[in-house]
């Protein structure tokens, strides 16, 4: 299997086994990796950032991991932070999770706390690594992707940019509670009426490589 995925439409039906493939094809790239590099984790927003690739352009120090998985929350995170990020030892985390508990519909008290852990298991094991939080990217739920009626209730019954960016308050705060750094990269990723630009998206809820390639422009300065 390979490191990035392009698309998420050719989904294996048994999506655990799928994830568990995925984790395990980490766990072997781990034994090979360089050790105090930067790490990129979380769902499928960060699994389909085409970063390894990206990354031979910027003319970094370090290198870039991709270990997002699909469909991921953050309880499963929470099974998998050696795997994703402690194995490697990183000196910057950037990471993008919680999208998938607001969309299942996770009580807001459970992905909290499970957040509040994911940090916290960072900070006490990692507490010289530069962590970065990242908000929330927009959503377009208004264009049509040629989706079926549930597929689109499917993705976007709670996945509001409304319950998003209240959401990204929310993880904002807890990232302040371990002093870690809250970043919002998204500048350029909206139309006007704040929903993800439609040719930068291809189902409203996930990005193609043009719209990374905003969000690592404005990322460039962390990295």
């Amino acid at each position: 299997m390979s490191e990035q995925s392009t698309s998420l439409t050719d989904m294996n039906p048994d999506i655990e086994q799928l994830k568990s493939n995925i984790r395990a094809n980490y766990a072997r790239q781990n034994q090979t990796a360089k050790k105090g590099q930067i790490v990129f984790v979380g769902s499928s927003l960060m699994e389909i950032f085409p970063i390894e690739k990206m990354q031979q352009s910027l003319g970094l120090d370090k290198v870039i991991y991709n270990r997002g998985i699909r469909a991921t929350t953050t309880a499963e995170l929470l099974t998998a932070m050696d795997v994703c990020i402690f194995d490697l030892a990183p000196s910057r985390i950037f990471i993008n999770i919680g999208t998938n508990d607001v969309g299942f519909g996770v009580p807001e008290a459970d992905f909290l706390a499970n957040y509040n852990e994911i940090l916290r298991q960072i900070k006490e094991e990692l507490p010289d690594t530069l962590v970065f939080v990242m908000a929330y990217y927009p959503v377009n739920p208004v264009a049509d992707f040629g989706e079926s009626k549930a597929e689109h209730e499917s993705l976007f019954a709670r996945r509001t940019n409304e319950i998003l960016e209240l959401e990204s308050s929310k993880v904002a705060q807890l990232a302040q509670k371990y002093h870690f750094e809250f970043i919002n990269v998204n500048a350029g990723l909206a139309d006007a009426d704040g929903n993800l630009r439609q040719e930068l998206t291809f189902d409203g809820g996930h990005m193609l490589p043009a719209g990374y390639e905003i969000v690592l422009e404005n990322m460039r300065k962390y990295l």
